[in-house]
């Protein structure tokens, strides 16, 4: 699938490994793409029962990455999606818009798969990290995973699915005390607000997530893929994809203004925001 994007397929299961350690398992759009494919692959992929997604170990993922979107991008990356009689687009928002369009698809392709998605969260989930382990149909941590919805910190309104999932996940203020306030949770937080299904000791993650998977991978297909159908639907998903889209377009608007540029900016140089207001 390219450098930073691993797949294979054992035993029925299926395994997609986010591993670009040395940017935090960050999406730049080129990953991103791989992703999308390697998620689209593995739904379609009759050989796999059940679908895990991990990060190299201690990282999840933590989203799009913001280094690449302040030095510009890659120019033969972000014109893959731009027609040739238009010069490469410029612009934060629009680096944000090439990643999340395929990492959105990614999105909306695990929840329309016939088949299980697990998130195997090993390390930190923030971000676009964590709305990609939320829009799974299982969520699994070790003991040293951290999850953060994170946007605030950098300006940004939330996307990747976020704020579709929070308050389904959580409710209404227990989603917006996550938004608004920012918390880093720990992996015995999340299992208690129910955005985790169950934690592990770091040391036994692999095999007991592989466990639970084996154990899909010998259920019944068909069923399963009817049971996800109607839970999805019972949860409201059919309106994902619109969701996804109002999430992009918001986000990629913001993201060309000046709450991004000062959120971006401090993130980087690793010191707290100074958000003008008004």
């Amino acid at each position: 699938m390219g450098p930073h994007i691993r797949t294979r397929v054992d035993a029925g299961i299926g395994h997609i490994t986010i591993d670009r350690a040395e940017r935090f398992n960050s999406l730049d759009v080129a990953t991103a793409q791989d992703l999308r494919k390697a998620g689209l692959a593995m739904a379609r992929d009759e050989h796999a029962r059940v679908v895990v997604l991990w990060g190299r170990p201690g990282i999840f993922c933590s989203g799009a990455d913001l280094k690449y979107i302040r030095a510009g991008g890659d120019r033969h990356d972000l014109g893959y999606l731009t027609p040739e009689a238009r010069p490469t687009p410029e612009g934060a928002g629009e680096r944000f818009k090439q990643i999340l369009e395929y990492l959105h698809s990614t999105i909306a392709e695990i929840r329309r798969a016939p088949k299980p998605f697990i998130a195997a969260v090993d390390g930190v989930a923030a971000a676009g990290g964590f709305g990609l382990a939320m829009c799974c149909d299982l969520v699994y941590a070790s003991d040293r995973a951290t999850f953060e919805w994170a946007y605030g910190k950098t300006g940004l309104t939330g996307a990747e699915s976020s704020t579709f999932m929070l308050p389904r996940l959580l409710g209404f203020h227990r989603a917006m005390e996550l938004v608004l306030l920012n918390p880093r949770l720990d992996a015995r937080r999340a299992v208690d607000l129910g955005l985790v299904n169950r934690m592990f000791s770091a040391g036994a993650f692999e095999p007991e997530v592989l466990a639970v998977a084996a154990q899909l991978a010998e259920g019944p297909p068909r069923a399963w893929h009817v049971a996800k159908t109607l839970i999805s639907g019972a949860a409201g998903m059919d309106r994902l994809d619109s969701h996804l889209d109002r999430e992009l377009e918001q986000l990629t608007r913001i993201a060309d203004g000046a709450e991004f540029a000062e959120g971006l900016n401090s993130f980087l140089e690793k010191r707290a925001p100074r958000f003008a207001g008004g």
